[in-house]
């Protein structure tokens, strides 16, 4: 197989906005693809080849396919309902980097062999920040061919890449995994400063202590400062983290394993959806606290 040289990028949230970046930056012919159309004037205008919202629109012009969607059913919405990968060209690499159950993963994989497509099973992760620079982690199983063929956009978008197996589903699991320490530390930060706001202590002040001490995490200082400057803006929702977290209680329903924190977490999640947050960035679990003043919310 010929090197690649097009990537169509599907997604153009916080993290495909910079896995496209990145790959303009190496040199690679990008075609974006998203409903939002300022996602698609900043890609076109960073460099981009072409962009549009209907990825049919230039399916025979890609080498490669990198899929940054939400949750399993974009995935299949754009990939196989919209007739997208029946108008790839054969043996083209398809990398689904969203956060989906192995079973969902295993079934991509069925269709896109009925059109003679490769896939790799690699969600990612490092946050919008590492996402722009280029430097994410990829966890991804696949075949020996699949990693092969997809070397020049690894190489784009990640300093880290982790060949975790060849059975598509792996990937999947481990991201799985991964989410549950993500999510419980969102709301286990979320609930020390809750604390700390009921204490009357700056928030500020415990978010500085907390980052250079040992109780910090990177989802600590990363979301937590969201809180300290009162900005929800979202990156990543409440709600995203009800749909993984109820992947993780899903993965581990099939395996019968109790999972205590995940669960607590899972709960405080979603009453902070239920109760109107499920849009806002995913640091607004916090507001599920009552009797407590927080930065930009009215006292």
């Amino acid at each position: 197989m010929s090197e690649i040289q097009s990537v169509g990028v599907i997604g153009l949230g916080s993290m495909g906005m910079g896995a496209a970046k990145s790959c303009v930056r190496a040199g690679l012919d990008v075609y974006g693809v998203d409903l939002n159309e300022q996602a698609l004037k900043t890609i076109k205008e960073f460099g981009a080849k072409a962009t549009s919202s209907n990825a049919l629109d230039f399916a025979d012009q890609l080498d490669s396919v990198l899929v940054l969607l939400v949750n399993a059913q974009q995935v299949n919405n754009v990939l196989f309902d919209s007739g997208f990968a029946a108008a790839l060209k054969p043996n083209t690499p398809v990398m689904i980097s969203a956060t989906v159950s192995a079973e969902d993963a295993k079934q991509f994989e069925l269709k896109l062999k009925e059109h003679q497509l490769i896939m790799l099973d690699a969600p990612v992760s490092g946050g919008a920040i590492k996402a722009e620079a280029g430097e994410m982690t990829v966890m991804a199983s696949g075949s020996t061919q699949a990693f092969s063929a997809l070397a020049p956009i690894l190489d784009a978008i990640s300093a880290q890449v982790y060949n975790v197996g060849e059975a598509i589903g792996l990937g999947a699991t481990i991201k799985i995994i991964h989410q549950l320490l993500a999510g419980v530390h969102i709301a286990a930060g979320a609930e020390a400063m809750a604390l700390a706001a009921r204490a009357d202590i700056p928030l500020d002040l415990m978010y500085e202590i907390v980052t250079n001490s040992a109780g910090n995490s990177w989802m600590f200082e990363n979301r937590m400062k969201h809180v300290v400057d009162g900005d929800y803006t979202p990156m990543s929702t409440v709600d995203v983290f009800v749909k993984d977290l109820n992947l993780v209680a899903d993965t581990a329903k099939c395996l019968k394993f109790p999972l205590p924190l995940s669960s607590a977490a899972l709960n405080m999640f979603v009453s902070a959806s239920n109760t109107g947050f499920g849009k806002e960035d995913d640091s607004a679990v916090i507001k599920v606290f009552n009797g407590i003043n927080l930065p930009g919310m009215e006292k």
